[in-house]
């Protein structure tokens, strides 16, 4: 079972972890916990409906992103900027300057383009800057409040994914959920993912279908990718729940407390 896509005129990848099965038989509350892409075309209904149901926004993207194409401000919200990497990274971001690197590098090297990617994902429970980062999300996310919190990044594929799989680990979603949450990224980025293809094909003269095959690991969603972040977990902590505690440094009571505020 997978994240509810929701319907807005300008965010195609905007969903709700509500009503994904958790521990002990429960739930995750509806109109809690979001993930999203960036929030910079917000259309005035969009920027209105936001202003109504969320407290805080974490903005995962680098500076340079959040520079480039700064959210839209929404009444009312708190917004915290927790940079995952420190710098444009191509695969994660959807920067012009990120894409023509990553074009001239590997658009025709399908092979080197996955394996760029599960490298990425395994940094992410490997380098401490993302564990740390990753932690302050956790700590903004244990502080009561009414309306919900939403996190993204630029797609909104893989730094808030991995958010969202974090999120779900420590409420108890069973491993096959959460994997099937990830690859619904796919689904609901099918459209962006065919024009931003066209695109850098366009601008770099080719049709190769090298270059699809290439295109498709940077910018979509692989299972291999979410099992290289697994398995770099179990290979440096022993299995995902001692990665929860001694990397993150998710206490018991904070555990109990994030259930206890997320599931119903």
């Amino acid at each position: 079972m997978h994240s509810t896509l929701l319907s807005f005129e300008t965010l195609h990848n905007i969903r709700d972890l509500g009503g994904m099965p958790a521990a002990d038989g429960r739930t995750i509350r509806p109109g809690k916990l979001i993930r999203s892409g960036h929030l910079a075309d917000l259309s005035d209904n969009d920027r209105a409906r936001l202003s109504e149901s969320l407290r805080v926004i974490v903005d995962f993207r680098t500076d340079e992103e959040k520079n480039r194409q700064p959210d839209k401000e929404i009444p009312s919200v708190e917004y915290f900027h927790l940079p995952v990497v420190d710098s444009l990274t191509a695969g994660i971001s959807r920067e012009e300057e990120s894409d023509r690197r990553v074009s001239s590098l590997l658009l025709l090297k399908p092979k080197e383009a996955k394996e760029y990617m599960c490298r990425l994902y395994s940094s992410f429970a490997l380098e401490s800057f993302a564990i740390s980062q990753y932690r302050r999300f956790i700590d903004i996310l244990l502080q009561p409040r009414e309306k919900a919190v939403l996190w993204h990044c630029t797609a909104g594929k893989d730094r808030a994914g991995l958010g969202a799989v974090l999120v779900q680990e420590l409420l108890g979603v069973s491993r096959e959920d959460i994997l099937d949450d990830y690859l619904y990224t796919g689904e609901c980025l099918a459209q962006d993912i065919r024009m931003l293809t066209a695109w850098v094909k366009k601008e770099e003269g080719t049709d190769s279908p090298l270059a699809d095959e290439a295109l498709r690991y940077l910018f979509g969603a692989e299972k291999e990718f979410l099992l290289s972040f697994y398995h770099a977990v179990e290979q440096q902590y022993g299995d995902t729940d001692a990665f929860l505690h001694k990397g993150l440094g998710v206490t018991d009571d904070e555990r109990a407390a994030l259930r206890k505020m997320y599931l119903e």
